[in-house]
């Protein structure tokens, strides 16, 4: 029988690579940051300003990368597509985008008001369309193609009470997940998703401070845990690397099993 070949961890390997992070200042932002740049990849990190950045910068450099620090706010679509330019010109291109910058606000569905809706909707599913548009021109132009990331949620496959401005930015961030993976095939641009299940960050810590809304969740992961933010990396790094080279329009659950079993 012949055997079988031996797994190309080299397909992981990001060296050479240049990557641009937005929301990278905390949380999962900078985590998928440090990973990409512990996999190889020179990062630009957004934010809505340079000091918040500073730590992931660090991090980043202190892994032998390089770190291209960018203060913009991916609502506004002509600081983000300055930001977006600058940060591949100082880079020396652009490989690897990762729309992860988001907010969200717990609210009952009849409170929301147009305000909210639009602060949601402009940062999560606006801005990542912008931002991948403007990516993938730099990655047409070059002629190299690349991959882009996007950071959905269960809330894009889930109805979640009191989060309807946000999971309605996800579902939506879904969608163009896969319609932009038919579209730009042609063009060597890749598009790609993980979806993050309950992990506890600066935007979420609202729901921890519940300890009876921990034990209710955890009663409903498989894994019996909530997430760390190391859980991420594989998942992107896979997603980004030439180890996915044949997969486009995929949205990656990493949640422990939730998804599974509802």
């Amino acid at each position: 029988m012949a055997k079988s070949p031996a797994p190309d961890l080299s397909l992981f390997d990001l060296s050479g690579r240049k990557a641009l992070v937005t929301g990278a200042s905390r949380g999962l932002g900078r985590a998928l940051a440090e990973g990409l740049a512990r996999a190889g990849a020179d990062v630009a990190i957004t934010a809505r300003t340079r000091p918040a950045l500073a730590e992931t910068a660090r991090a980043v450099e202190a892994l032998g990368r390089r770190a291209v620090p960018v203060a913009l706010d991916v609502s506004d679509r002509a600081a983000l597509e300055a930001g977006l330019a600058g940060a591949a010109a100082a880079l020396g291109g652009l490989d690897i985008l990762v729309n992860n910058a988001g907010i969200e606000e717990v609210r009952p569905s009849l409170d929301v008001d147009e305000a909210l809706w639009d602060r949601i909707l402009d940062t999560n599913l606006k801005g990542a369309f912008f931002a991948a548009q403007a990516a993938a021109r730099r990655m047409r132009d070059d002629g190299r193609g690349g991959a882009i990331l996007n950071l959905c949620s269960l809330t894009s496959e889930v109805g979640v009470p009191t989060a309807v401005p946000y999971g309605s930015s996800k579902s939506g961030l879904l969608g163009m997940t896969r319609a932009l993976a038919a579209e730009w095939a042609p063009l060597g641009i890749r598009v790609n998703a993980i979806e993050p299940g309950y992990f506890r960050t600066a935007m979420t810590d609202v729901f921890y401070a519940d300890e009876d809304w921990q034990a209710a969740m955890l009663k409903k992961i498989p894994l019996a845990r909530f997430g760390r933010l190391e859980d991420v990396i594989g998942a992107a790094i896979f997603l980004v690397s030439d180890a996915s080279a044949y997969v486009t329009g995929v949205a990656l659950p990493v949640d422990g099993g939730f998804l599974a079993s509802i």
